[in-house]
């Protein structure tokens, strides 16, 4: 099932839920894609600022330098900033793995094992003058059973409002909470 939230920001978001077995669920969301309006609009001003300083110093190493300049910073754009999908997939048997997909087709996986997430709580901060609230799962100490050792902040980019960071709770929570009633 697919829903719709807005990030923090204000764009819109979906968030797709997919349930693979009881304990086992996959939660995705989706940014909103690289819009070739603003693309075209930084590219052309970049191009146009280029060809005044042409006009200006009549050497043709300043429009090649520019054009060599955005195509290097769009590649780099879309293979190491720009992502189009958050994952987080909870299997209560094994652990949670995040995934990051860049518009470039990159994607990017961490793997947590279930024996070190101590839990996975909503937290909040204050960012530019506003409180945002973010999902991160908290990692146990080894040496310290109470304690965390290490907070590890989800959906980064996609940077999702509390309405949407509420569902995804509310179903790491259901597999934690058969995880801790489960018999061992």
């Amino acid at each position: 099932e697919e829903r719709q939230y807005r990030s923090a920001s204000g764009e819109a978001i979906a968030l797709r839920r997919r349930q693979h077995s009881a304990s086992c669920r996959e939660l995705a969301v989706r940014c909103p894609r690289l819009q070739l309006r603003s693309l075209s609009a930084v590219t052309s001003a970049v191009w146009l600022a280029a060809y005044g300083l042409f006009a200006l110093s009549e050497n043709s190493m300043v429009l090649s330098a520019a054009i060599f300049i955005t195509l290097i910073g769009l590649i780099i754009y879309l293979h190491f900033v720009k992502v189009d999908q958050e994952s987080l997939l909870v299997i209560g048997s094994l652990g949670i793995q995040v995934t990051s997909s860049y518009a470039s087709g990159k994607e990017s996986t961490t793997f947590i094992e279930m024996g070190q997430v101590k839990d996975v709580v909503i937290n909040e901060a204050i960012h530019m003058q506003k409180v945002i609230y973010y999902l991160c799962i908290l990692l146990q100490d080894p040496g310290d059973p109470q304690g965390i050792s290490e907070v590890v902040p989800l959906f980064q980019s996609s940077k999702p409002r509390l309405d949407c960071l509420i569902e995804v709770y509310k179903s790491c929570q259901e597999i934690l909470e058969q995880r801790r009633t489960a018999p061992q």
